[in-house]
């Protein structure tokens, strides 16, 4: 390990500061473009030891958990607290605009729909149970040390007020020193824990469990690798209106805020269309808001989620018929020939993105699509293949959905 001073040229897209060193790029987190630093050396990772210079974008961490010298260790949640709101808005809309640009497409991007604290309903926890206490917090990056964490500026007050049971919970369950992971929504109904990461809880276990759980005020449900084990009252969340019961552990946005601003883009867009084809559809996010539009046909490849959004569909007055198909888009994408019924289609796949589909999309005549993205990159390879086929960009909207860090949603608007 070598110390030495570097100035940082510019934000990688994970967030780290990137300085120029004579055998290639040298990457320090929490540094700012700019900024002449101190830092201890290994091969290309930095770590930052001091700040000579510091940028005129530096602020305050709001969180003590943050940083090279956080409490407890440096949480591996945020990596962006230390830029201000404006440059940092700037850079994550940036990240976009690089990601069309390097597949030859340069749309205007709008301005960044921005996040703010206390707005995650859904949070991952790290846990582990020690000889002495029970740690709850989020993993330092790169590393399996959990950094157990007193405060939590980007989490819902709902969920850090439950802390306490959280850990209570946790300690019921712990078999051993083995890390384990537990997925927090915060629902109408109360919280919903999904763990995982424990193979099996021993009948002794489960009734700690269970009693744990009915002693404490606001936890709707808990369940082990998707098993419910105990469920006081059924977790639900809202679609535009429409209450639905998601099952354990499924995909749900992070913050309502995001999944607003997202369904408004999706809703717009679609306009007037009769005919709607919603792709990874999931528990039924955009679907069960776009049947207030036209009649929806709702794709998704798991079935307990689409069973969730099947069972909201037939027990809302005041919609438009909604129909189901459980189908694997990676492996078998609607066709375009199966297209042709459709006015509009929106699909918000996981982070690989949706090449496949897209070239079927591509060779369709579908005059309107809506593309929903948590990764850039593989968005613009998506876009790319529309725009060759024929479609126009008419919008792209970046969304702040992970504050802090260098992830960023897209809603991206097609037509024909």
């Amino acid at each position: 390990m070598s110390t030495e001073n570097v100035t940082i040229q510019k934000l990688g897209g994970q967030g780290d500061g990137i300085a120029q060193g004579a055998d290639g790029p040298i990457y320090v987190p929490f540094t700012l473009p700019g900024e002449t630093v101190a830092i201890a050396r290994v091969k290309s990772q930095g770590t930052l030891m001091s700040i000579t210079t510091a940028s005129p974008d530096r602020q305050e961490p709001h969180c003590r958990h943050f940083g090279p010298h956080g409490v407890n260790g440096t949480c591996g949640g945020c990596t962006l607290q230390h830029y201000a709101d404006a440059p940092y808005r700037a850079f994550k809309r940036q990240l976009v605009v690089d990601a069309l640009r390097s597949k030859g497409l340069t749309p205007e991007v709008d301005d960044i729909v921005a996040a703010h604290p206390g707005e995650r309903r859904r949070v991952v926890f790290a846990a582990r149970k020690t000889e002495k206490e029970m740690l709850i917090g989020f993993n330092q990056a790169e590393s399996h040390h959990i950094v157990a964490i007193e405060e939590c500026p980007i989490a819902s007050a709902g969920i850090m007020a439950r802390l306490p049971a959280i850990k209570a919970i946790a300690a019921a369950m712990a078999i051993n020193a083995e890390a384990f992971r537990i997925s927090v929504l915060e629902t109408l109904t109360g919280l919903d824990l999904a763990v995982d990461g424990i193979k099996s809880l021993s009948d002794k276990q489960r009734r700690s469990t269970v009693e744990t759980v009915l002693s404490l005020r606001g936890i709707a449900r808990v369940s082990l690798n998707g098993e419910i084990l105990v469920e006081p009252a059924k977790p639900m969340i809202e679609f535009g209106g429409v209450q639905v019961a998601p099952p354990p552990g499924a995909f749900s946005q992070a913050t309502k805020q995001a999944e607003d601003a997202m369904a408004e883009q999706v809703t717009a867009h679609v306009g007037k269309a009769k005919r709607i084809a919603d792709l990874f559809a999931g528990s039924g996010t955009f679907s069960l808001r776009l049947a207030r539009i036209g009649r929806v046909h709702a794709v998704e490849s798991e079935d307990k989620p689409l069973a969730a959004l099947d069972h909201a569909a037939r027990n809302t007055q005041g919609r438009k018929p909604v129909t189901v198909e459980r189908r694997d888009l990676f492996r078998r994408p609607l066709m375009a020939q199966e297209l042709k019924v459709y006015d509009a289609v929106v699909f918000d796949p996981p982070r690989a993105g949706a090449e496949f589909q897209c070239k079927e999309l591509a060779r369709s005549q579908v005059k309107k699509i809506v593309a929903v993205s948590c990764n850039p990159v593989t968005l613009a390879r998506d876009l790319a293949l529309l725009v060759e086929g024929g479609y126009r960009i008419t919008r792209v909207t970046p969304i702040d959905q992970f504050l802090w860090t260098s992830h960023v949603e897209v809603v991206a608007v097609l037509e024909k």
